[in-house]
């Protein structure tokens, strides 16, 4: 499952997860992450808007959803609960309740995997 968890300290993280979710409505969000990951220097709401026009997503429908602060509310209890969690950064990875923060190797991931899947 994913979760936000926009960085207070990056502007355009808020107005890119909410953009997000709305391509999310459209069956589109991680289409839409992906662009967001390959396109980062270009968060402003004008490219966040350009992004979903790229990916053929109903533009009143995606427009309409950016500009109501729709899923503001959702990306903040997702920040909450990963708080309460002991996420303090991104990245941020839970595999079957351990914890594991900061870029983390294929090895590292199938090392946990395979230990939870001996119990």
């Amino acid at each position: 499952m994913f979760r936000d968890y926009p960085l207070p300290n990056h502007p355009q993280a808020l107005p890119a997860a909410e953009a997000a979710q709305c391509a999310h409505e459209q069956g589109k969000f991680w289409e839409y992450h992906d662009a967001l990951f390959t396109n980062q220097t270009q968060l402003q709401p004008e490219r966040l808007k350009q992004h979903a026009t790229d990916l053929g997503l109903d533009m009143d429908s995606f427009n309409s959803c950016l500009d109501s602060g729709k899923f503001r509310q959702d990306i903040y209890q997702d920040v909450q609960e990963g708080q309460r969690a002991g996420v303090t950064g991104t990245p941020a990875f839970f595999v079957n309740g351990r914890f594991l923060t900061g870029a983390q190797s294929f090895e590292t991931f199938q090392k946990i995997i395979e230990e939870e899947l001996l119990f």
